[in-house]
């Protein structure tokens, strides 16, 4: 195992690595440990209430919300596989991937168009419901259909959310606020993409862009929320209410995989790459997914090489008390989403027991990627979406990985394994800026 002065230089010096995690733990040790520690983390009952109250929304969604109606307002993506994507990579890896490969596509998830589409919409829901309840508009048995009359507006009207985002975060609840009434504050950071910027000013948010990085965005965020007493700050650090609309996935994915017929068991491990920015999205995930599979999935974030906030802040134990600049690492990354340089101490300490590792990943891997998923699945994603589909090719074809899969007695079970590359974002990127996206993958060669 690398010491931690050999990952910095490693990190220092932009190379891709994949780093197995020492500290993890059985899940059910890892599970008691974080509980002990977080007791206001919900369990697996609290995560099924969060489900429960986006399905009560659903009514809501559909008519605030046409494109939802095909799903009866349920926000949900698709598991898809990729067939095409596995046998073409063969040249190009000089190997195949052993087990199925599948993509959640979170890319395409309703209202948002990204994994944020759960966690930032059950967010401003679960602030809209407290509200109406206290305000007698509604009952937990009513159509909540209800809250799209003039009464909730005018209430909703009356309050102002705030968020610090690098984009996806910040749409989607910028879209969600204003469909619902609320108005909307959203503090981006210099990385935020300007079809970003523009598509929420479209929506009517109001957006402050700030030369600076992320964490600074979410800074001025919080610091402009606490002066105003009809402020709600969402707080993509450290909300356990976005953790647990993250959570959901976990249950959604384990109804899919049954509907498919995949088992997930000692012997058909389950492999999912979860790219990483400040950590929540893929730390609400991982959570809810070690608490229904437990020691039966494998987990690994995925991050750019110019901003490997997570594995950086894991490996040293230091978590948020370290940012990719202090070891001299840019934090100038084309994946925007994961353009991050200190991650989320709160979400680093809960899934550092429950993650078997986090890799890194160059922007031109992402973009030639994005290319080639685009030939072959015909499947279009933003550049940080495709952190997550080399996950396969490293923990296979990389020192570490084979090590790894070697002495946890996983490799006689690769043959039935599944691997879930998670498709963050790219649903609502314009057709030019994607074109130019695919444009750019094509031009690159990269050698693996």
């Amino acid at each position: 195992m690398k010491s931690s002065e050999s990952i910095i230089a490693s990190l220092k010096a932009y190379e891709e690595i994949l780093w197995i995690n020492p500290h993890r733990r059985p899940a059910k040790q890892a599970l008691d440990q974080i509980h002990s520690t977080y007791a206001q983390l919900p369990n697996l009952e609290g995560i099924k209430e969060a489900d429960q109250r986006l399905k009560r929304f659903a009514s809501l969604f559909k008519k605030l919300f046409p494109e939802t109606e095909r799903t009866d307002g349920i926000i949900e993506s698709e598991l898809r596989s990729l067939p095409v994507l596995k046998k073409s990579l063969v040249p190009a890896i000089g190997g195949r991937i052993l087990g199925d490969w599948s993509v959640k596509l979170d890319s395409h998830l309703d209202i948002a168009g990204s994994v944020k589409a759960r966690g930032g919409v059950y967010e401003v829901i679960q602030f809209a419901e407290k509200l109406a309840l206290e305000n007698g508009l509604i009952t937990t048995e009513d159509d909540y259909a209800k809250l799209a009359s003039e009464e909730a507006r005018a209430l909703f009207s009356r309050y102002t959310l705030v968020v610090g985002s690098t984009g996806n975060l910040g749409l989607s609840i910028g879209v969600m606020s204003k469909a619902i009434g609320f108005n909307v504050t959203v503090h981006m950071s210099k990385d935020a993409k300007a079809w970003k910027v523009a598509l929420l000013r479209e929506k009517g948010a109001q957006v402050i862009l700030h030369e600076a990085d992320y964490s600074v965005a979410v800074a001025e965020g919080r610091e402009s929320a606490e002066k105003n007493p009809f402020a709600y700050f969402i707080d993509d650090e450290n909300s356990i209410t976005l953790f647990n609309g993250y959570a959901v996935a976990a249950l959604r994915l384990r109804d899919q995989l049954t509907e498919k017929n995949i088992p997930v068991d000692e012997t058909h491990p389950l492999f999912v790459y979860l790219p990483c920015g400040v950590g929540g999205a893929p730390g609400g995930i991982a959570y809810g997914l070690k608490l229904i599979y437990g020691d039966h999935v494998k987990i690994f974030f995925a991050e750019p090489t110019h901003a490997p906030c997570m594995l950086l802040g894991m490996a040293t134990g230091k978590h948020e008390h370290i940012s990719v600049g202090d070891i001299g690492v840019d934090n100038i990354t084309d994946a925007d989403g994961l353009a991050v340089g200190r991650p989320s101490g709160f979400v680093g300490k809960v899934i550092e027991p429950l993650i078997e590792g986090v890799y890194t990943v160059s922007d031109e891997k992402m973009y030639w990627m994005l290319n080639v998923l685009h030939l072959a699945e015909h499947i279009k994603l933003e550049p940080s979406a495709l952190a997550g589909f080399v996950g396969p090719i490293w923990l296979l074809y990389k020192t570490q990985g084979f090590e790894f899969l070697k002495q946890s007695g996983l490799l006689e079970h690769m043959e039935n394994a599944h691997h879930i590359s998670w498709a963050t974002g790219g649903g609502l990127v314009p057709a030019d800026v994607m074109q130019a996206f695919i444009d750019k993958g094509q031009s690159i060669q990269v050698e693996f």
